[in-house]
């Protein structure tokens, strides 16, 4: 799968940007200026400072009444799509974590949907929505969300010119942000014999795994080469329990990854089984709001479109 896909009928102008206004200043040979207080400009004595800097600031209040404002265009609404969960935590932390892609990009009109289980759901943000939007999915990796329901959500908007981004996952941003987790659960540099699995949720898609396995390389290299197993909540593959016994077996003291966005079932399922520590999910942090905005970048990019300016370091 391609770092983003388009709609399925994408409209022909998509992502062509308006032409910038400018704003333009009153002059002095306009045919109507009788709403300066002096036309004769700044000219001549004055009492005191206290007149002076009256007069300057009539002037300006005249001159600045011609100005006119227009928009700047902002680019595509970015849509993030949540799975959505029973937990109330999931939510605040998806909030949170668009709060700081908000902060990251100021302008961008940010929106959110769920896939399931919570409001507001994907078909309903995006029925309110118009023009031009990208879909990025805060999922970490290609499943049957990414490569099934994203887009056939799009599809059911008709009225909306749409992309969908690539899935989070696997990008370094993602081992950056678990090795912070893992050091606030009580990893230390230069430990020895210690070891992590990589806790995610399970998908039957041929993809799922590849994905998993590429993000527990790139944090083994964050953690110095400490070993790094996958493990999955569901679906095939080695269990948390697993993973840990085959860690366990060599040697190793056993931390366990939250390779989950938001706080859930599956996220507090796969920690309770930690031999050692277990570190929280990924959540609002910064490095998560940088990724967010990489693949709405890289999505606009893939349609040929220029992201907007003030971009987030990937």
């Amino acid at each position: 799968m391609t770092a983003s896909t388009a709609h399925p009928h994408p409209h022909p102008d998509f992502g062509q940007a308006p032409a910038y206004g400018s704003g333009s200043f009153g002059s002095s040979d306009s045919p109507d200026n009788t709403d300066s207080p002096d036309n004769s400009g700044l000219s001549g004595s004055f009492d005191s400072t206290a007149q002076l800097l009256n007069r300057i600031t009539a002037q300006l209040s005249s001159q600045l009444s011609h100005v006119t404002l227009t928009a700047v265009p902002r680019g595509p609404a970015l849509v993030a799509v949540a799975h959505g969960s029973r937990d109330p935590a999931a939510r605040r932390t998806v909030r949170a974590l668009l709060d700081r892609v908000r902060a990251l990009r100021p302008g961008l009109p940010v929106h959110l949907g769920h896939i399931e289980l919570n409001e507001p759901l994907l078909d309903d943000t995006l029925a309110g929505l118009r023009g031009d939007v990208v879909l990025v999915p805060l999922l970490l990796g290609h499943g049957y969300h990414v490569k099934q329901d994203i887009p056939q959500a799009l599809a059911r908007a008709p009225h909306l010119r749409g992309l969908t981004a690539a899935p989070l996952g696997p990008h370094p941003l993602l081992a950056e942000t678990l090795h912070v987790r893992l050091a606030e659960a009580g990893w230390r540099k230069g430990l020895r014999r210690a070891g992590v699995v990589l806790a995610a949720a399970g998908s039957h898609d041929p993809d799922w795994p590849a994905d998993t396995a590429r993000t527990a390389e790139l944090l083994s290299q964050r953690l110095g080469g400490a070993p790094v197993l996958p493990a999955y909540a569901s679906g095939t593959g080695p269990s948390v329990e697993e993973a840990a016994g085959a860690l366990t077996a060599r040697g190793h003291r056993v931390a366990v990854a939250s390779y989950f966005t938001a706080p859930g079932r599956f996220a507090a399922q796969t920690s309770a089984g930690a031999p050692w520590i277990a570190a929280a999910p990924l959540g609002a942090h910064s490095a998560m709001a940088r990724l967010v905005l990489h693949r709405y970048d890289q999505a606009l990019a893939a349609a040929g479109r220029a992201a907007p300016l003030h971009l987030a370091s990937a």
